[in-house]
């Protein structure tokens, strides 16, 4: 993977970066704080810039770059919140979620899902006492499978940025980058061939809203219920096969009608099982995957449910804003509806 431990001088300046932005925007979703961080990303640490252009410039085989060294201040971020919609109430960690932005920014363009977290940019990832069996980032004694993050959606990011606020009992990520150097070239031929169905994960069903029943939002949930009702089937590999990008989450396709589909998937799942590995992020760590070559998941883990639990924030970053304007009221927007 590529890593970038933070020198005492990279701190330094990135601490000062922040306490500047702090006192001039009120949130790292300000439309103005938007509008200017990819001006301000540029001063960051030359360290880390330089990593993560080469992360997105040469698409390493780990499909993995960390930043290790921030000074997070567990008293300061305040208990873990119980459930995403706290994000108003209780104290927000400001600095951290600039920080993320703004590295999001060297990776292209952060955007957020009108169908997801209520359309927040930056996401709360941490244990919800009612979700703690399901197939969701806040689930707790369920192991949450492998996946590529919103693989149904043909708009879903080329990369996941997440930042790690707390992770007191190490609950590990767990990642795997596609190598399909064991696969033969017909299973190959298959798999980017158009057989296979990958329906909408369950945290953007329009129950997970706050409020489902004051829904404003219904023509997005209503493409939503459509695909998950009727989902196209797509290839689940594409770009160079040689090194080809990926879009999968077993859990939420169906088995191909044709046999042949049926065998290929089967032996890409089974080659994916072997390869995950465990990321235990610790507080201060940030994270970047590529999501076009790379699956991520969670080890199951017994939440307390009490302020101290593991806390991740989250952002999706494309490369092209441009490519999804059909789904933006307008050109600067970043919620796709």
């Amino acid at each position: 993977m590529i890593r970038v431990v933070l020198s005492q001088e990279d701190r330094k300046s990135v601490e000062a970066l922040l306490d500047d932005l702090s006192t001039l925007y009120g949130s790292a979703e300000d439309p103005e704080f938007l509008a200017e961080a990819p001006v301000l990303a540029h001063e960051l640490p030359r360290a880390v810039r330089r990593a993560l252009n080469e992360f997105r410039l040469k698409e390493p085989a780990s499909a993995l770059c960390v930043i290790s060294g921030y000074p997070l201040d567990d008293s300061r971020i305040g208990p873990t919140p119980s459930h995403w919609k706290e994000r108003q109430r209780h104290v927000i960690p400001l600095r951290e979620e600039f920080l993320l932005v703004l590295l999001a920014f060297l990776l292209g363009d952060p955007i957020a899902w009108a169908t997801q977290q209520d359309g927040a940019l930056v996401h709360d990832i941490a244990p919800i006492k009612e979700h703690q069996g399901e197939q969701l980032g806040s689930g707790s004694t369920e192991e949450l499978n492998w996946h590529t993050e919103d693989a149904f959606h043909s708009f879903r990011g080329d990369y996941l940025g997440m930042m790690c606020m707390r992770n007191r009992d190490r609950v590990p990520t767990t990642i795997a980058a596609l190598d399909v150097a064991e696969l033969d070239a017909r299973t190959l031929e298959v798999l980017f061939q158009p057989h296979f169905t990958i329906r909408p994960d369950n945290s953007h069903l329009r129950k997970n809203r706050v409020d489902p029943e004051q829904d404003q939002l219904g023509v997005a949930h209503d493409r939503i219920e459509e695909m998950r009702t009727s989902p196209e089937k797509v290839a689940v590999l594409f770009g160079s096969p040689a090194a080809p990008y990926s879009r999968l989450d077993p859990y939420f396709m169906d088995e191909p009608e044709d046999p042949e589909a049926r065998e290929a998937l089967n032996r890409l799942i089974r080659l994916v099982d072997g390869l995950i590995q465990d990321l235990p992020l610790e507080a201060g760590d940030i994270c970047f995957i590529d999501n076009f070559k790379a699956v991520h998941g969670r080890r199951p883990f017994k939440a307390r449910f009490d302020g101290t639990d593991r806390w991740l924030k989250r952002v999706n970053i494309t490369r092209d804003l441009r490519r999804s304007r059909a789904a933006r009221t307008s050109a600067e927007s970043r919620l796709l509806m």
